[in-house]
């Protein structure tokens, strides 16, 4: 496993009721975390400690911090409480017997507020692997729904988006039909302006997980300005205009819980949700590769989150893909609860009565882990140990499954989030592998 970063200092904390902030943030108190190994790996059976410290104002806190020890997204299997001294405490967390991570959750009252924060720690982790199994017929599947989607011609609207047209970015607003049903996806392409034809290696970039418009256009508009083609699609076939109520009105319409529609139709694996979605990467591959500026030889997939998976996925079912870019990826390893291990977003745990054969069958042919070892591309992938949303132990069995060509990128304080200075190396490294 390749160690690209390691982070020797956990210092995001998490007040009371409000989001998780970036240091330096927004709160009265903060926390310091640290491992007695810097890269905060152990072996199995390897004891593990953490110095915690609390400050506020700058100042070391006097006090009581409770705190809990669980296995990565389960319950707690271990309670206690210690005293800072001079602001610090050392915690043994003990150790696992199997492959995984540990987490360590924190919580102290200052000031007569909750203050909250946690920390986890791997243990043998290029031994973890998904408890999810590939179907026999998993490749014969997904071939034969592309080969019927193909049947039906590649077929589109362009409309110049001017809002988003800079003096180096030309920008247009497609709408991509995907089958004779008239179902569509929409999406904002970026070409560098005046774009010759057969100069620019092209992007897909598939949205994270939510009913929503894609997300600030031109937040990666620097694509472009490198020469790319860059395309960020949505998956609804909802139009990105559409005023942010509308998203919300139809968010609360269709999910009796939190992103429902990736709960909808799993207990058939042809009318899952995501079978649509999944095939949509393909019809916008198809699309970028028609285009007379794409250069013939470079096609790269990048996301984040269910951008990620949705990445991996591509990858997998197009061997056109020369690159794949990978944040933090969802959906991998999601039957894992059903056997006690962790699992990957969107956490169907949460949901009394998922766990169904039914259900577990149609999840196989989704997995993003069984995707991920179909990959023969250069494949770039970063992911945060303190993440709860997709959790670290389901980014490990997707990076063990992959037998590509890979880098990592280990940033072990990050919960959900990259920086946009990891974003933007992410297209250097891209631009460095061009064909």
């Amino acid at each position: 496993m390749k160690r690209l970063l390691f982070t020797l200092i956990a210092v995001l904390a998490l007040c009371a009721n409000a989001a998780a902030e970036n240091y330096p943030y927004r709160s009265d108190c903060l926390w310091v975390t640290v491992p007695d190994h810097a890269d905060w790996l152990y072996d199995k059976g390897e004891r593990a400690k953490v110095e915690v410290q609390l400050y506020r104002y700058g100042v070391p806190v006097d006090g009581e911090v409770s705190y809990e020890i669980a296995d990565d997204m389960m319950p707690s299997d271990r309670k206690g409480t210690v005293k800072l001294k001079q602001g610090r405490a050392l915690i043994d967390i003990g150790t696992r017997a199997t492959p995984g991570f540990r987490d360590l959750r924190l919580s102290a009252n200052v000031g007569g507020k909750t203050y909250k924060h946690h920390i986890k720690l791997g243990f043998s982790v290029d031994e973890i692997r998904p408890v999810v199994k590939e179907p026999a017929d998993f490749l014969d599947f997904w071939n034969k729904n592309i080969a019927d989607m193909r049947a039906f011609p590649l077929s589109y609207t362009k409309e110049k988006a001017e809002e988003y047209c800079t003096d180096k970015v030309d920008c247009y607003l497609l709408k991509i039909q995907l089958n004779k049903q008239k179902q569509s996806v929409y999406a904002y392409i970026f070409y560098p302006k005046n774009a010759q034809e057969g100069s620019c290696p092209a992007v897909l970039c598939p949205p994270g997980a939510g009913i929503k418009t894609i997300k600030e256009p031109l937040r990666h508009k620097y694509y472009a300005e490198n020469g790319c083609i860059r395309m960020e699609m949505e998956i609804h076939g909802l139009d990105p205009r559409l005023p942010k109520t509308a998203f919300d009105d139809i968010t609360r319409a269709f999910n009796g819980c939190e992103n429902g529609y990736l709960y909808n139709g799993l207990e058939d694996r042809d009318r899952y949700y995501m079978k649509r979605v999944y095939l949509a990467l393909v019809r916008c591959l198809d699309l970028l590769t028609a285009l007379p500026e794409w250069d013939g030889r470079n096609l790269i997939v990048q996301g984040g989150s269910q951008g990620g998976a949705l990445s991996i996925v591509a990858a997998a079912l197009d061997s056109r893909v020369t690159q794949c870019i990978v944040n933090h990826p969802a959906l991998s390893d999601m039957a894992a609860y059903a056997a006690g291990h962790t699992g990957g977003y969107p956490h169907f745990n949460k949901v009394k009565g998922m766990f169904t054969d039914e259900n577990m069958r149609t999840m196989a042919y989704y997995d993003v882990v069984n995707f991920a070892r179909h990959i023969t591309c250069d494949t770039y992938m970063t992911w945060g140990y303190n993440d709860d949303t997709c959790p670290p132990t389901t980014s490990y069995a997707v990076w063990n499954t992959m037998t590509c060509p890979k880098e990592a990128l280990l940033t072990p304080v990050n919960e959900h989030w990259t920086s946009d200075e990891t974003e933007y190396r992410q297209m250097e490294w891209m631009l460095g592998k061009l064909r």
